[in-house]
């Protein structure tokens, strides 16, 4: 069985770490609810469709870049209007990421591209080693880029040359996934198939530390995935990774030994804040944990099977999307709901970007929303 067939298999299987479709089993109906808060539409643009692909915006202090399957724009970040619009010549399959004068997309074919932030001008193309899921990231001088089969590249951020590659075997079986790397204090943060987290200085592609965050179990291949199909949670003392059928691990960001553990399945991911760590887990419930202990403060059920985001963070509030186009907005001390918004239906697939005081949301569809928090 090759590659691409372990991921078309893993994707039809397990179709919510794909989040592509409608849940399997009937999602939770909405509840009536009392508003504590608004979310307010700041701007919204019409793009095309995603495919099947994650195709999450880019944010830099002086706009937002966004892509659909054939093109990538440029929108003014205030008042979302299209500065630019080019077609790179290839399927856009990893979502945009920016920085540094650039900005960066990847194929489905294994190129990664940088055009300048000021003109899309195409300024290098390079390949890597297969179909590029996530948003390549920038960071200084290197570019670092995720291909669908775990392989990451350093690239140089001058030319596309690489400087360094990390490789792992993957087990037979995986899931087809988005999940790209996190960059912080010259680290890379990233999970992978069967459970593994690693961190990897960004300067050389060296290992600094690697650890097991859940050990595959059952009988049959479906039943022993335990991959990590989100991004990991990081902040300067503490990076968490949590896997699909498999548990939650908290590790000392620098040094990556284990903190705590905890039984939990998500496919989606979590966020570091202050003493806490939010997190969707695979059934669509939201917690808030003691991020000292993963012990339980809160946790909303009522969103459940409706393939709900990773939380998104404002000041007292909890924002996340849902496979109808619905967001949700949550008290974040109680996670009772505060506020809701429909947008076009269609799903959004990731959790939502900060722009600003704001968030930038993007639809299965291709709407581009920029939004904004009130009481």
């Amino acid at each position: 069985m090759n590659y691409r067939h372990v991921l078309i298999l893993a994707g039809l299987l397990l179709l919510t770490a794909c989040a592509s479709k409608k849940p399997a089993v009937k999602p939770a109906e909405l509840l009536k609810f009392e508003p504590s808060a608004r979310i307010e539409v700041r701007w919204q643009r019409e793009l095309g469709d995603a495919g099947f692909n994650v195709l999450t915006p880019g944010v830099t202090r002086e706009a937002v870049f966004a892509a659909d399957k054939r093109y990538l724009y440029r929108f003014d970040r205030d008042s979302g209007k299209q500065i630019w619009k080019i077609e790179p010549g290839f399927t856009i399959s990893g979502g945009v990421g920016a920085g540094e004068g650039l900005v960066l997309v990847g194929s489905d074919k294994g190129e990664v591209a940088a055009f300048a932030a000021a003109d899309g001008q195409l300024r290098w193309q390079t390949k890597v080693s297969s179909e590029v899921l996530s948003a390549p990231q920038i960071s200084g001088e290197i570019v670092v880029a995720r291909s669908g089969n775990g392989r990451i590249s350093g690239l140089n951020a001058a030319n596309g040359k690489r400087l360094w590659l990390y490789e792992r075997a993957t087990p037979t079986l995986i899931v087809r996934n988005h999940a790209g790397v996190v960059i912080r204090n010259g680290m890379v943060y990233a999970g992978f198939a069967a459970g593994r987290v690693a961190a990897i200085g960004l300067g050389k592609g060296a290992v600094i530390w690697e650890a097991a965050v859940s050990q595959p179990r059952g009988n049959t291949e479906l039943e022993r995935i335990s991959d990590i199909t989100s991004l990991t949670a990081v902040d300067d003392t503490q990076a968490c990774a949590v896997a699909f059928q498999g548990r939650l691990v908290c590790f000392d960001a620098i040094q990556g030994n284990p903190l705590w553990t905890r039984d939990i399945s998500s496919d989606k991911g979590s966020t570091l804040f202050g003493k806490y760590l939010y997190l969707t887990d695979a059934d669509g419930t939201l917690y808030a944990l003691d991020r000292s202990s993963g012990a339980t403060l809160w946790k909303n059920e009522q969103l459940a099977r409706r393939a709900v985001t990773a939380p998104y963070l404002f000041p007292e509030h909890l924002l996340a999307g849902d496979y109808e186009g619905y967001l949700h907005l949550l008290n974040r001390h109680d996670g009772s709901i505060a506020a809701r918004l429909a947008t076009d239906g269609s799903e959004i697939p990731a959790a939502p970007v900060l722009l600003g005081d704001g968030a930038l949301v993007q639809t299965r569809d291709g709407r581009l929303i920029s939004l904004a928090v009130s009481r």
